[in-house]
């Protein structure tokens, strides 16, 4: 099993990838009054059938040729149910398909969700023909990454570049740690 959960959703959104997506949204919402983590991963590629739906949770299916077992879905399946929650697929053939985790935020059994900026960040990186939406809530505040409007304001300038993907990782750790921060919902009702 993977180690943290921004592990499973680089393995989830490689998927996308190799399904022909030209745009992938990444969510990942934490809500502590509700006691939840979700994670999202909706991509419109070629979608699947009910019966490739079916079978994607299953260890032993894969559509690689590289290995004979697919084991990311299914560990992060388990994984989410570990912790309380569970994980959803849902996909139409020719308009895409959103994989649904949800964690239980406080079981002692949920994975970190370790460095999902820098996961952004390589999925960037290695895919810069694809558009990526990030969005990351927290009890209702979100910071949004959409380089769709990087591509506007950048023209020929590839996200691949060293100077667009520093910008990038300073951008996701700039406003993730403001969304984090100790106290930001207090300033965000009060301000």
């Amino acid at each position: 099993m993977m180690q943290e959960l921004s592990l499973n959703v680089l393995d989830v959104a490689e998927n996308s990838v190799r399904a022909d997506a030209s745009l992938v949204e990444i969510t990942v919402e934490e809500d502590t009054a509700a006691g939840w983590l979700t994670i999202v991963i909706r991509d419109n590629g070629r979608g699947m059938t009910p019966e490739q739906v079916q079978t994607v949770i299953d260890p032993f299916y894969t559509t690689r040729t590289t290995r004979k077992v697919g084991l990311g879905v299914p560990f992060f399946r388990m994984a989410a149910q570990l912790s309380g929650g569970d994980l959803t697929i849902q996909s139409r053939v020719g308009e895409g398909t959103a994989v649904t985790a949800t964690f239980g935020l406080t079981s002692i059994d949920r994975m970190p969700l370790g460095d999902i900026n820098g996961t952004i960040a390589t999925l960037v990186q290695c895919n810069p023909g694809i558009d990526w939406l990030y969005t990351r809530r927290k009890d209702g505040r979100e910071m949004v990454m959409d380089t769709r409007q990087f591509r506007e304001i950048l023209e020929d300038t590839p996200l691949d570049s060293p100077e667009v993907l520093g910008f990038l990782r300073d951008y996701l750790a700039e406003n993730t740690a403001e969304l984090l921060a100790p106290g930001a919902a207090e300033q965000t009702t009060e301000g």
